[in-house]
């Protein structure tokens, strides 16, 4: 049985999703790569109390959150191959498969902020905790912009073209990036 291949123009000018969406990304991986670096710094200088504070975050929570945005992103990978193959079924698998896994990562990181909240650590208690808030709360923020986008893709699977897919794809890996460069530096670096 022959199957039709669905054929996707590339080049340098036009990566997938469009050139747009990567110089978004630029930005943000820009933007918090700063917050990130400013955070190391200002740990450098504080190692003690940066330490003390960050030992009242949950590294499982973290843990469980990466692996959860991880399968999201392979999930959503998965979901353009098998599109491009017309699998609509494993593309409908795949897809829905990140959406869940980014619904995981949201209430799991909801229940920390909740805790973290109910026991005094607010954006004002020190500088980790501002920093913590700041950075962790905007990348929500893109997590939450990224679950609505694979919600609309879901809602159109059926006639959504391939730039698109990738377009809302490209932004999901974002959020991958960025988590795992907030990971560490935020939860694992003493």
């Amino acid at each position: 049985m022959h199957e039709n291949k669905i054929e996707t123009n590339q080049s340098l000018w036009y990566p997938p999703g469009g050139i747009l969406i990567w110089m978004i990304i630029l930005v943000e991986v820009l933007t918090f790569s700063l917050g990130i670096g400013s955070l190391l710094y200002d740990k450098s200088k504080e190692l003690t109390a940066f330490s003390f504070m960050q030992s009242h975050l949950n590294k499982t929570f973290a843990f469980y959150n990466t692996v959860f945005l991880l399968t999201s992103g392979f999930s959503i990978a998965m979901a353009a191959h098998f599109r491009t193959k017309n699998n609509f079924k494993f593309f409908t698998i795949s897809l829905s498969a990140s959406i869940l896994f980014g619904f995981a990562f949201l209430f799991l990181k909801f229940y920390e902020f909740r805790e973290k909240w109910s026991l005094g650590f607010g954006l004002e208690t020190s500088q980790f905790f501002s920093y913590y808030w700041l950075l962790t709360g905007f990348h929500y923020l893109h997590v939450v912009v990224g679950v609505i986008i694979l919600l609309i893709i879901y809602l159109n699977r059926k006639t959504i073209s391939i730039d698109n897919l990738e377009a809302g794809g490209v932004f999901w890996h974002m959020c991958d990036l960025i988590w795992l460069l907030l990971y560490p530096a935020l939860y694992l670096i003493q």
